[in-house]
C-alpha cells in the first residue's frame, strides 16, 4: 500500500507517519500484499509533482498548504480520472471546504482533532470503497453556495498573499486586465470593499 502524506507542518506530519506505521496491521491485507510505504510531501506543490510521477493508493492531505491546497490536489486527481483515494484532514470544518471536497470526489473528510482510531477506521472504509464524511459536516455543506468560479478563486488567493496584479497575471498566464476583472467580480459577488476584504470573507467561508 502506497500512501502520499501531504502536510506542511512537520510535527503533525511526523506524528501521522508514526501513527500509520504502528497501525498498518489494521489495514486491509489485500492492500498490504505488496508492502507498505509512506511518502511525505511538505506542501501542495511538492505533492502534485509526486502525484504526476508516481501512482498512489491513498492521498492523505491537509487543506491549507503553501502553493497548492488539498482541494487543488483533489481536483487535479479528479481531472485525471485517478483511482487514488483521497482523505482530507483539516482543522477547519468550513462548509465551503466540505462542499468543494464532495464536488471533487474526496473519499473522506476528517477533522484533525478526531481520535486516531477514527482515522484508521476511515482509511479501512475508504480503501474498501466507502465514503467517510461526518454527517453534520456534510449537512453543513448543503446550505451555502460558493459564488466564486475557479479563476476568480485563484486570483483572489494570490491577491490575499500580497501579490500585485502583474504578478498574479504572470502566475495564471493571463492579462493584467483579466486579473482585474476576476478580482472585481469576486469583490462584487462577496459584497466586499476591496480584494483583501473579499479574500477574508472567502477564507472564512472556506471558499478560498
Amino acid at each position: 500500500m502506497k500512501i502520499l502524506l501531504a502536510e506542511d507542518q512537520a510535527m503533525i506530519r511526523g506524528a501521522l507517519v508514526a501513527l500509520l506505521t504502528l497501525a498498518k496491521d489494521q489495514l486491509p491485507h489485500a492492500h498490504l500484499a505488496n508492502g507498505f510505504e509512506i511518502i511525505e510531501a511538505e506542501d501542495g506543490e511538492q505533492a502534485l509533482a509526486l502525484l504526476k510521477k508516481q501512482s498512489f493508493d491513498l492521498l492523505l492531505t491537509d487543506i491549507e498548504m503553501p502553493h497548492k491546497t488539498g482541494l487543488d490536489l483533489s481536483q487535479w486527481l479528479q481531472s485525471q480520472s485517478s483511482t487514488t483515494k483521497v482523505i482530507i484532514l483539516t482543522t477547519f470544518g468550513r462548509a465551503g471546504y466540505i462542499k468543494r471536497a464532495l464536488e471533487y470526489g474526496v473519499n473522506g473528510f476528517l477533522l484533525k482533532d478526531a481520535p486516531s482510531d477514527e482515522l484508521i477506521s476511515a482509511i479501512v472504509k475508504v480503501m474498501s470503497g466507502k465514503r467517510v464524511i461526518d454527517p453534520e459536516l456534510a449537512f453543513a455543506a448543503i446550505g451555502e453556495i460558493d459564488p466564486l468560479n475557479d479563476k476568480e478563486r485563484q486570483a483572489l488567493r494570490l491577491a490575499s498573499e500580497g501579490k500585485a496584479t502583474s504578478d498574479i497575471a504572470k502566475s495564471l498566464f493571463i492579462a493584467e486586465g483579466t486579473v482585474r476583472n476576476y478580482l472585481s467580480e469576486a469583490i462584487a459577488k462577496l459584497n466586499a470593499s476591496n480584494r483583501i476584504d473579499a479574500a477574508r470573507i472567502a477564507r472564512q467561508k472556506g471558499w478560498l
